[in-house]
């Protein structure tokens, strides 16, 4: 067990970006406590799983990494004691204890800030077995602020700034907000500290991220109108294009970049402050998830095709050599062939320059769930491999159009790097010459491509 005095944690973190960030906020948390941390989970006297419920797939990694840990206990680290976090442990707070009596504690969103106690509560229980004790709270309120003790897991020029949490969408297929609770926006001041604090420790982007990034300030808005039935006044409070141009004023060489934005929230306000502000990356990541009125209708997105239209023109109006990112969702409950078609008939239109594409996956406790109309799973597998193509088709167009031009880009790792059109471990990779420095701002010129990567000089 401890050595030294001193108790050994390892931890796995699954799943999103938003999720990486509660493990390092566990992590810095720990350290503070004294604790020694170790990326081998067979050296720790505590192993922590952060894990991760936002579909199927997500869900059985998470469940698979859980039992893996208990088999590998029980073979080789009996003494070991494990903490299942995250939004699995939140989503099944009741049904979790009962199915995995194996694990020594759960803990939820709201219980990031207090691992350290649990952990040592478990230490202090000694050899006597696990416990399954339930640490989860129901309805999370907690945001960080800029002095969260935080120890970063992306390299040392590349970092996220979760700017809100939670989200007050009532998306049919999602789960998340009954997981991770209602909308609540950090304050911008808040933010800013964070991002100077970022900048001048050498990171070159900030990626803002949190369930609805568009979303930003808005709640605040609400909470301060004196009679609810008041319009807002966006010009009294603060905002995502507020934000943007604050953090584009911070002295230093960095990009900034918007991920999980919601279009339902979009302005013209917005669309001229990224273009105005240097730093900010001419890359929007804005999950559309279909085009046809009946499928945003029963997915209830608050948006319809012709509104998407127009947003888009106005977009890339607006904000010149513009890379946008988007996700769709196929074999939705009730999609038809003419659905699909007009979906297809889409990605073909806009000619996005990053986009990606969900099977539907059928969640418990949605209200997609109760819809009529499931598709076959081999329908839904059809159309997935249909819109794959398509997408990966128009990325040839795209990174073809790409040949000549004169690039800037981060470099990732000795041979590779990203432009301001790629986003950490979700877009295209371009390869560059060796001698480049990591961490470190260049200019290319794209010679040729393969696939959906680049290759520069």
């Amino acid at each position: 067990m401890p050595v030294d005095g001193k108790t050994t944690v390892g931890l796995i973190s699954l799943g999103c970006a938003k999720n990486l960030i509660d493990s390092e906020i566990m992590i810095g948390h720990l350290a503070q406590a004294g604790m020694v941390l170790t990326p081998e989970p067979e050296l720790a006297d505590v192993l922590i799983i952060n894990t991760c419920s936002f579909i199927d797939q997500a869900k059985k990694e998470s469940v698979d990494t859980i039992l893996g840990a208990v088999d590998d206990r029980t073979e080789s680290r009996p003494k070991q004691k494990i903490v299942v976090a995250g939004c699995l442990s939140q989503r099944f707070s009741q049904e979790l204890p009962k199915l995995m009596p194996e694990v020594d504690a759960f803990i939820g969103l709201d219980q990031i800030t207090n691992v350290a106690p649990v952990i040592r509560d478990l230490v202090g229980h000694g050899d006597d077995g696990p416990h399954a004790e339930n640490f989860v709270t129901e309805r999370p309120q907690y945001i960080p602020d800029y002095d969260t003790p935080r120890f970063r897991l992306t390299p040392k020029h590349t970092a996220y700034i979760k700017i809100a949490e939670g989200c007050n969408h009532p998306c049919s297929f999602c789960i998340i907000p009954k997981i991770r609770g209602r909308h609540r926006s950090r304050s911008q001041e808040s933010i800013v500290r964070e991002a100077e604090q970022l900048v001048k420790a050498g990171v070159k982007e900030l990626n803002l991220i949190s369930q609805d990034t568009t979303y930003f300030g808005m709640d605040r808005w609400e909470e301060s109108r004196p009679n609810p039935r008041s319009p807002v006044d966006s010009t009294k409070g603060e905002s995502l294009a507020s934000l943007l141009r604050a953090l584009n004023a911070i002295e230093g060489d960095f990009w900034v970049r918007l991920l999980y934005t919601h279009p339902a929230h979009w302005s013209d306000e917005l669309i001229r402050t990224i273009a105005e502000c240097r730093k900010v990356a001419r890359y929007v990541d804005m999950p559309l998830q279909h085009i046809s009125d009946r499928m945003l209708s029963a997915m209830r997105r608050e948006t319809g095709g012709a509104y998407i239209r127009d947003l888009i023109g106005r977009m890339r109006a607006g904000i010149p050599d513009l890379a946008l990112r988007t996700t769709f969702i196929v074999g939705f409950p009730g999609e038809t062939d003419a659905d699909f078609a007009e979906l297809l008939e889409f990605i073909g239109d806009v000619k996005f320059e990053r986009a990606s594409v969900f099977n539907y996956s059928r969640e418990e406790g949605t209200r997609a769930e109760k819809l009529d109309g499931h598709l076959h799973h081999m329908t839904r597998k059809k159309r997935w491999n249909a819109a794959m193509r398509a997408l990966q088709h128009q990325a040839e167009v795209v990174n073809e159009g790409q040949v000549g031009r004169r690039l800037r880009v981060l470099v990732e790792s000795p041979g590779q790097a990203r432009s301001e059109m790629d986003a950490p471990e979700v877009d295209a990779t371009i390869f560059v010459p060796d001698s480049l420095p990591v961490g470190e701002f260049a200019d290319v010129t794209v010679t040729d491509w393969r696939g959906y990567d680049l290759i520069a000089s």
